[in-house]
């Protein structure tokens, strides 16, 4: 329930949450009672979920090795069961599938709620709420999103109607024991365009802290994120065009002001998180361990991104654009195998300040014009519109490259000619450029145009989790290595292929034994 803060070199092993039982099956007794608008605000803010997958995913990701060395060791059991493709059987982590599950779930029953309350009253009455029914839908849906980015296979009109989905509760529960069924991810992904088309034409911005809400921006940054991944393009271009405006480069990240701040202690994550900049539509604070797990202390440096990646794939590889070109400050210490883009807040909050004991929170930027601008390249780049692409890619350019790089600006001509004298990686010979074996249909310029935006975007949400969601929709093959303490690459222990069916992380136990179908795996 607590844990204690040890210090910044060695923090304490383990936090776990309360437990919850079957948040689709809770009584709405246990709800306060709506009455007014201001009801439905309170109930809203926990329409946010309190949970993250982002550890989680960075450690199932290719942005992680084994680091061996007597002083590296694991943060936990999860660690390493989320690093190795395990099933997952821990439950004390917040981002452990059974808190995931939870937490997702408990945010859509207060949505719920609300919509039920909304839709029940008298068309005269729902003028004054519709802000507010918007912004339930919008919550229903990009938590019904997030759950499918852990739990799911990526969406693939070919196999949609095959592939598992998940429950959809889209009313609150009066029945205890009700039995759900997952239904296929084209039915989840259908459900959660109905969300969308109902609930976008309805939001306004009606906070004095918009950014922990859905604005129109951040609404429609959203949709942008959904309809690429639900694979209609068009859709995800327009609605990107809202965000991002005639001139998207007024409203991105100041990259050279983050590279400047101090990068010991807090001074550039909290600066990256900060809700004065225009760049961050939606903002997060979750209790989680990951701002030190991922961050610059000795604590779960066993499995991390380490000088192999990010010397051979990510920080400080070499790029188009060169190398060490980028607004991306590389924090490193040879005592640790971590090799840090600092952006994650590591913050404590005590609740007994003579004890020691609290919570350990973190804070993303789940929701940004910088991604949303990278999400419209890579929307019009699969659509064939690689001119649009290519404007995108050469927009975030110019914020996020600095001293060489600076006057850098990419053609299709010079992409391909860059990437065709640079081999596909392999596991012990590894290269920025990764085989994508979907989505692709034009190797000439579609795929060179793809390789800088997933790389570019790989870079920029590093520790973030968005790289896994990549993974799975371009079929991208990963593996799991050893890297001794001089960082060579000594064993390539496991390989994930595309559609291999552990992508889609297993649900929690207390689930499956309760009857929901479990996502399948080869050894059953």
């Amino acid at each position: 329930m607590k844990i204690k803060y040890l210090g910044l070199s060695v923090i304490a092993l383990g936090m776990t949450l309360t437990s919850c039982d079957d948040f689709l099956d809770e009584l709405p007794d246990n709800r306060m009672e709506l009455s007014n608008v201001e009801n439905i605000k309170d109930l809203l803010v926990s329409a946010y979920a309190d949970v993250n997958p982002a550890y989680l995913a960075e450690m199932y990701s290719d942005n992680a090795d084994l680091c061996q060395n007597p002083g590296w060791t694991e943060a936990s059991r999860f660690q390493r069961q989320a690093f190795e493709w395990a099933d997952i059987t821990e439950t004390g982590e917040p981002e452990a599938p059974q808190e995931l599950w939870n937490g997702y779930y408990r945010a859509i029953a207060s949505a719920n709620a609300a919509i039920e309350y909304i839709d029940k009253l008298s068309a005269d009455e729902q003028a004054e709420y519709a802000p507010y029914l918007g912004e339930a839908l919008l919550c229903r849906a990009y938590n019904m999103f997030m759950l499918s980015t852990v739990f799911c296979h990526a969406y693939d009109p070919a196999t949609a109607d095959k592939n598992l989905g998940l429950p959809y509760p889209e009313h609150t529960e009066t029945v205890v024991g009700q039995q759900y069924k997952r239904g296929t991810l084209k039915d989840l992904y259908g459900k959660i365009d109905i969300d969308l088309q109902r609930g976008l034409p309805l939001i306004k911005n009606v906070y004095s802290k918009p950014k922990f809400h859905f604005t129109q921006k951040a609404a429609y940054a959203f949709a942008t994120r959904f309809y690429l991944n639900y694979q209609k393009y068009d859709e995800s271009i327009k609605c990107a065009n809202v965000v991002l405006g005639s001139n998207p480069q007024m409203d991105l990240r100041g990259w050279s002001a983050l590279y400047s701040t101090v990068q010991n202690r807090q001074t550039a994550p909290e600066f990256f998180i900060s809700t004065d900049h225009a760049c961050n539509l939606l903002l997060q604070v979750v209790q989680s361990e990951w701002g030190a797990i991922g961050g610059p202390y000795q604590y779960g440096d066993r499995y991390a991104h380490g000088d192999a990646i990010s010397k051979n794939e990510t920080l400080e590889a070499k790029f188009p654009w060169g190398t060490k070109t980028m607004n991306a400050y590389v924090w490193s210490n040879k005592s640790l195998s971590k090799f840090i883009f600092r952006k994650v807040p590591y913050e404590f909050e005590y609740t007994d300040l003579q004890a020691g004991i609290g919570y350990a929170h973190a804070e993303y930027a789940v929701l940004t014009t910088d991604i949303a601008l990278l999400e419209r390249a890579e929307a019009n780049a699969l659509a064939g519109n690689y001119e649009a692409a290519l404007a995108d890619l050469n927009t975030e350019f110019k914020v996020f490259l600095r001293g060489a790089g600076a006057s850098y600006q990419a053609t299709i001509e010079g992409l391909k000619q860059y990437y065709d004298g640079v081999e596909y990686y392999e596991p012990k010979a590894p290269t920025p450029k990764k085989k994508l074996t979907k989505l692709v249909t034009d190797t000439e310029k579609q795929e060179p145009l793809l390789q800088a935006i997933l790389q570019l975007k790989r870079v920029m949400t590093l520790h973030e989790g968005f790289r896994l969601q990549d993974v799975k929709r371009y079929g991208i093959v990963i593996y799991r290595r050893t890297m001794n303490s001089n960082y060579d690459i000594v064993d390539v222990m496991d390989e994930m292929k595309a559609d291999d069916p552990r992508l889609a992380i297993q649900l929690p136990q207390d689930v499956i034994t309760a009857g929901l179908e479990a996502n399948p795996r080869d050894n059953k």
